[in-house]
């Protein structure tokens, strides 16, 4: 059901009274300013030269294809035509982020003094986690007391965690947390301090130590040491169970109880209307939900968990700002919700705001982050550029939504199928009220969403893996607008992979997410640029991801198996056509690595970043592309993985070390192995008959990509070859790689 215009008009005006007192950007005492970057005018005309010599490029290869002497010729051309073709595809589309990049500055000191705190809008935390052992709780725990602890008005603070495992070492421990946040939220407001993880604070040393600082230390290694001690015995005993009531909670967890078939379990662990910490002060709401389980029912992954928690915060606290975080993502900033407000509260820019996107970032990093788990380039370099059109997408935490945007678009309002889900419905209930238990029960149900238009036309978006970006097209695609916030001190840090196979396996995940988009209905690449263009075409560049695989494949196996055999296939060194490749690579490789040191990066992080874009083209992207193509032909199904969160201490000293970590015998490391062979013995044959004098100008640029790619691959060689560590390449691998490249390599002998 819609409303109408009219009617949309009033639920939007009910909705900016919801927000509180309301800010106009033009008065004395700014809350944001925005400022294009400097080096727009040099961007454009660099694409506009690299586009010229892009044509160049594609002239000269369909010259080169019609001038073939024989098939092998032919078909070597060709794939490097296609190849060509899609690098350029890809880099017309990353333009779209060079053409208007911006930086924002929010000034919350300003909002202060035109707002009281009772004025400030309500804010629910959604915290999701799926797997008690992959997500070790007490993680979780640090997660959430770090957002209880922000310097908010606590009874406008509500925390719902999603449990996605149905585990009761989870509820354990944020029962075990809800004890412990009376004695942490006076702490951090006594001390203002700023790390409000738990875990974090006490593991750092550049704070005042006291007696109290003692007293709550060992407060909080009890409670870890409780949690952790029924996460290792799998089961929460008698003598962890305080009370009936407790003891009651935990019957819920029955022998017919599994993670895959479930009731739904909702436990209000504190209400701000009656608990409050040791000095006086009410605690926030935090509520601890288990959305129901069933094998014949879709559960849709992760955008289902979350619409299940926007159904039941609806009916139990309805705030107009949602806040989505990872399990492992704590507070790093207790004045972020300020900054939010900053945009939120400006009449200039609420009016089709959906979510204001923070970065992630990550703790924990070796010095020049050799598996690029920053992410630079796309948390921070393109979102610059996004934010100068609609605005960044959606990373699946470190957003801060406004409730309105997962119901229509912000002129036609889609009514929800029952007034309690309406976003500025108002609720006048205590939390553990039977009717709002009930409800909020019923709206958690498996069953709940069938027959209604939740997952397609209301909240997060299902029909990809990569629910985030989905949903975030859609909502652009609805002309909603988004604001990328990047304040100087990182509003929220999270844990990265430490290990090769887990960043790979997560990246699958994502490749296979992303060809869902590519190939639905609504294409970005269709569907998408037409509804908003630019915008459209940056998308496209996301969605497009997978096909990396295409010209990094190529590139690593074709013109280093020509070179073993003596066969030029590019311009020799005299030829004008030279320096047309020259300046293609360098120019596209220097214009990124500046953009990465202007960003306050270096220049061995750029380097570590493209050497991981060159692996996840022979891994992931091309076994995800490969995945999705069987799942197609219904051959094959994937699921949602989690990436495992825990950390071996042998991983995480060869991590600090900067060892790449292989160790796992993933069919996905075989065609990186093959490939790093190849390379070798192809450079150092092109090295010898160079010296001997055969053919130097025609190899010059064959032999120049083979040692490029090898010093990209020093680190397999080391764990090929070198290494006797539990990290190293599985011999298996090795084995299996060198028996295909002497295959790759006799197959090459025929053909050339």
């Amino acid at each position: 059901m819609y409303f109408s215009k009219k009617e949309s008009t009033k639920k939007m005006e009910s909705l900016k009274e919801c927000t509180g007192t309301t800010v106009s950007s033009s008065q004395a005492l700014p809350l944001h300013t925005l400022h294009p970057l400097r080096r727009t005018f040099f961007n454009r005309v660099f694409a506009s030269v690299y586009t010229c010599a892009i044509l160049a490029l594609v002239y000269h290869h369909v010259l080169t294809l019609f001038n073939c002497r024989n098939v092998a010729f032919f078909s070597v051309t060709l794939s490097i035509l296609l190849s060509d073709l899609v690098l350029a595809f890809m880099w017309v589309a990353s333009q779209s982020f060079h053409m208007r990049p911006v930086h924002r500055k929010e000034y919350p000191e300003n909002l202060e003094k035109i707002m009281k705190p009772s004025d400030f809008p309500a804010l629910d935390v959604f915290i999701c986690t799926a797997d008690p052992y992959k997500e070790p709780p007490i993680n979780v725990v640090n997660t959430a007391l770090s957002v209880m602890a922000y310097d908010y008005p606590t009874e406008k603070v509500s925390v719902y965690v999603s449990d996605d495992g149905g585990s009761a070492l989870t509820l354990f421990a944020f029962m075990e947390a809800a004890k412990f946040a009376s004695h942490w939220l006076p702490f951090c407001r006594e001390k203002n301090i700023t790390v409000r993880s738990p875990e974090v604070y006490f593991g750092t040393s550049n704070h005042s130590w006291c007696s109290e600082t003692e007293k709550i230390k060992a407060l909080y290694e009890s409670m870890k040491s409780r949690v952790e001690h029924v996460v290792e015995t799998g089961n929460v005993s008698d003598e962890c169970v305080n009370g009936d009531e407790e003891r009651e909670t935990f019957s819920k967890w029955t022998d017919g109880f599994t993670r895959q078939d479930h009731p739904t379990v909702i436990q209000v662990l504190l209400e701000n209307i009656k608990d409050r910490d040791i000095t006086g002060n009410l605690l926030p709401n935090l509520i601890y939900v288990s959305r129901q389980k069933s094998k014949t029912s879709r559960h849709n992954f992760k955008a289902g968990a979350l619409n299940t928690l926007l159904r039941v915060s609806a009916v139990m606290t309805n705030a107009p700002i949602v806040l989505t975080l990872d399990c492992d993502m704590y507070s790093n900033d207790p004045k972020t919700p300020l900054r939010v407000l900053c945009y939120v509260c400006d009449s200039a820019t609420r009016s089709d705001l959906a979510y204001i996107q923070f970065p992630q970032r990550f703790r924990g990093l070796n010095k020049n982050d050799m598996y690029a788990s920053e992410i630079k380039r796309v948390f921070v370099i393109n979102f610059l550029g996004f934010d100068g059109l609609k605005g960044p997408t959606y990373v699946g935490t470190g957003a801060f939504f406004c409730r309105r945007a997962f119901f229509g678009d912000p002129s036609t309002f889609m009514s929800p199928e029952i007034p309690q889900l309406h976003p500025n419905h108002a609720v006048d209930k205590p939390l553990k009220s039977p009717s709002i238990l009930s409800l909020a029960h019923q709206v958690a149900g498996c069953n709940y969403e069938n027959q209604t238009n939740w997952g397609c036309k209301m909240g997060f978006r299902y029909g990809s893996l990569v629910e985030d970006y989905y949903t975030a097209y859609w909502m652009h695609c609805d002309g909603w607008r988004s604001i990328f916030c990047h304040p100087e001190r990182p509003a929220f840090y999270g844990d990265a992979p430490i290990a090769l196979v887990d960043l790979i396996n997560q990246n699958k995940r994502w490749v296979i997410g992303l060809l869902e988009v590519t190939f639905s209905k609504y294409s970005t690449l269709t569907f998408g640029i037409r509804r908003i263009g630019l915008m459209g075409l940056s998308y496209a560049h996301y969605s497009c991801w997978p096909f990396w695989a295409i010209p990094i494949t190529v590139y690593a196996f074709l013109p280093q198996l020509a070179l073993l055999m003596g066969v030029s296939i590019f311009p020799e060194v005299s030829e004008p056509w030279f320096l047309l490749y020259s300046f293609l690579f360098i120019g596209a490789y220097a214009k990124e690595c500046l953009e990465f040191i202007l960003e306050g990066s270096t220049f061995r992080k750029w380097w570590n970043d493209q050497r991981i874009w060159m692996i996840r083209g022979l891994t992931c992207f091309l076994f995800g592309s490969i995945e999705y193509l069987l799942q197609s032909f219904g051959i094959s199904a994937s699921g949602f993985n989690v990436t495992s969160k825990v950390l071996d201490d042998e991983q995480s000293k060869r991590y600090e070390q900067e060892i790449f970590e292989f160790g796992v015998p993933s069919p996905m490391f075989v065609t990186l192995a093959t490939s790093a062979i190849i390379n070798l013995f192809s450079f150092f044959k092109g090295f010898l008959d160079i010296i001997s004098g055969n053919n130097m100008e025609g190899l010059f640029l064959q032999m120049f990509l083979a040692g490029f790619l090898m010093v990209n691959c020093l680190p397999v060689y080391e764990a090929m070859f070198l290494r006797s560590d539990k990290g190293k390449m599985p011999t298996k691998i090795t084995l299996i790689s060198t028996f295909l490249a002497g295959a790759l390599y006799a197959a090459a002998s025929h053909i050339f």
